[in-house]
């Protein structure tokens, strides 16, 4: 059997030509994915079809021949299996009902249910039988903290303040709902993996919004927990995460969260990177979807630049963010064209 570079990579091994895989790569930007879309009626019908949600994550690999595919799914598949209402408005994205006060906080049920999260382990299965075999599978959830953003607010918003407001003035109302999330995103990661992910992702995406303090306790801490929750049951699970905005805040999260590898965003430091982070953990990013937007000598300079920075290391090439819905292929393409021939 071949080996899967992603998953070299992750065990600090680097290599030759950094393995890449694009967040969001299975979207809106293919023309094929549009189609698929049409099919299966709203988004939350797409991420609950096997069939469906299996060939969308599919479609990037036979395209582009990436050396990951991840699970075509949503983070908000974790409030939906708590039997909170989630809903996808066309042009507006998600919407729930908020829980807006310490009463809507503390009626939240503690059960999930499992059959929300079945047909994403279906999908896991088709999709690694489907894989080629040195193509990794990744599975992924949701961050407490960036989850539970959405919860309050019932939908997203420029800086989050609902839950920031929220966490401060009802603090063990806030930590209960993010137990409640710890809990049942450890068994939604465990079913992911042990369905055939190779590894899986945790995205923090709203983790950049903290203050220091906030930023220990809602983000790190219930990241450690869930990370050391999922080892209890698979030892050896390897687990990015992905604090978004983190900054200077980086290597504190890598040293106390437990991650196997890191997902950077684009305003990361790179003296930072190398010194403080890629020293302990592989590093995953950087590119900023903005230039791949651009294309031209822009993106061939920021490829470049990524490859400087940080290919001597543990490098998986990515994106800081998810790649833009108008994106052209074309520069995808010549993404990957840069980045192969570098080595």
């Amino acid at each position: 059997m071949q080996t899967k570079p992603i998953l070299e990579v992750l065990a600090r091994r680097p290599q030759p030509t950094p393995p890449v895989w694009f967040m969001r790569q299975a979207g809106r930007y293919l023309s094929e994915y549009r189609q698929v879309r049409e099919r299966a009626g709203g988004f939350l019908d797409l991420c609950s079809n096997p069939e469906l949600a299996a060939e969308v994550t599919l479609q990037p690999i036979r395209r582009f021949g990436f050396d990951a595919a991840i699970i075509f799914s949503d983070i908000l598949v974790v409030p939906h299996a708590l039997k909170r209402t989630v809903r996808f408005e066309v042009g507006e994205g998600p919407r729930l009902d908020p829980l807006a006060d310490a009463a809507a906080l503390n009626s939240l049920t503690e059960s999930a249910d499992d059959a929300v999260f079945a047909p994403v382990y279906e999908t896991v299965r088709r999709v690694k039988a489907q894989l080629p075999d040195n193509v990794a599978l990744l599975g992924f959830c949701g961050a407490p903290w960036t989850v539970a953003t959405y919860m309050v607010a019932g939908q997203g918003t420029p800086d989050q303040a609902p839950a920031r407001i929220l966490a401060y003035r009802e603090p063990e109302a806030f930590a209960r709902m993010i137990e409640i999330l710890v809990e049942t995103s450890t068994r939604y990661l465990v079913g992911q993996l042990k369905a055939g992910a190779d590894a899986v992702q945790i995205f923090d995406t709203w983790a950049g919004v903290l203050p220091p303090a906030q930023f220990e306790r809602w983000c790190i801490e219930p990241t450690r927990k869930l990370i050391e929750n999922v080892r209890r049951e698979i030892p050896d699970a390897k687990i990015i995460g992905f604090p978004r905005g983190a900054g200077a805040s980086l290597p504190t999260f890598v040293e106390r969260s437990g991650v196997s590898a890191v997902s950077i965003d684009w305003t990361a430091e790179p003296s930072l990177i190398r010194d403080k982070v890629q020293n302990r953990v592989a590093v995953q990013g950087n590119l900023d979807p903005l230039v791949l937007l651009a294309g031209g000598r822009a993106l061939d300079e920021a490829v470049d630049n990524i490859l400087e920075n940080f290919g001597s290391g543990p490098l998986i090439f990515n994106l800081g963010h998810g790649i833009l819905p108008q994106t052209p292929i074309t520069h995808v393409e010549q993404t990957l064209k840069r980045l192969r021939a570098a080595r």
